[in-house]
């Protein structure tokens, strides 16, 4: 069997197939700019460093890990303070894999 999978690697290498997670397939800098996706960037900035209030955190460069952590705890109810009810009623609005590619975009920044 794993004389199978790496094969199947290596045909698909060659091939120009990729075995990647659907969240890196995702484009989360397009999904963090989406408005129907929360519209990341209408409190965060297009950049996600220039937020519009001094008291929303800057997202670029932050932890792949935490920046998605965050958003399921803020989801959850887990998180609850700050700006986080208003967040609350946008986290819904993006999957599990579009927190995670927008997360490891973030963390790009």
């Amino acid at each position: 069997m794993k004389k199978l999978s790496k094969i199947a690697m290596a045909v698909a290498f060659v091939g120009g197939v990729s075995f990647t997670s659907s969240a890196m397939a995702l484009d989360g800098a397009a999904l963090y700019l989406d408005a129907t996706k929360g519209g990341c960037s209408a409190c965060h900035g297009k950049d996600a460093k220039t937020p519009i209030m001094p008291s929303y955190p800057k997202l670029a460069g932050q932890n792949a890990t935490y920046a998605f952590n965050q958003m399921k705890d803020i989801q959850s109810g887990k998180r609850n303070n700050g700006m986080t009810a208003a967040m609350k009623g946008i986290t819904h609005l993006t999957t599990d894999e579009e927190k995670q590619a927008i997360a490891d975009w973030l963390a790009t920044q």
